[in-house]
């Protein structure tokens, strides 16, 4: 008995170590927070700073899953109405950062279709 019992949680242990837990998904609120940079830049045009493009590189990485780019796609549609974002600066944006966007930046994209 003392060795099923044994391998059984041998076994528990093992699945415990190696099990992968789905990370948190990414929200609104730190995706502007990473582009709060830029928004001066998204606005008016004028030179990139290098906060900007430092932000743009961390959404690039906290947006990985499908999920988390729709989210970011949603969120940024938003917000760029609401800051009243030129869509041309937008466009340009992660290309002048050295950066390719898994998301397109257009106010017509549908974010449901990212895939």
């Amino acid at each position: 008995m003392k060795g099923p019992m044994a391998i059984a949680m041998l076994a528990m242990i093992v699945m415990g170590l190696v099990m992968v837990y789905p990370s948190e998904a990414i929200g609104c609120n730190d995706l502007i927070g990473m582009l709060s940079p830029c928004i001066g830049y998204l606005t008016s045009g004028g030179s990139l700073t290098k906060s900007c493009c430092d932000g743009s590189k961390r959404v690039l990485a906290a947006t990985r899953s499908r999920a988390d780019k729709r989210t970011a796609c949603i969120c940024f549609k938003s917000a760029a109405l609401r800051l009243k974002v030129r869509h041309d600066l937008a466009g340009s944006l992660p290309g002048k950062c050295g950066i390719v966007s898994p998301v397109p930046i257009r106010p017509d994209i549908n974010c449901n279709s990212i895939p």
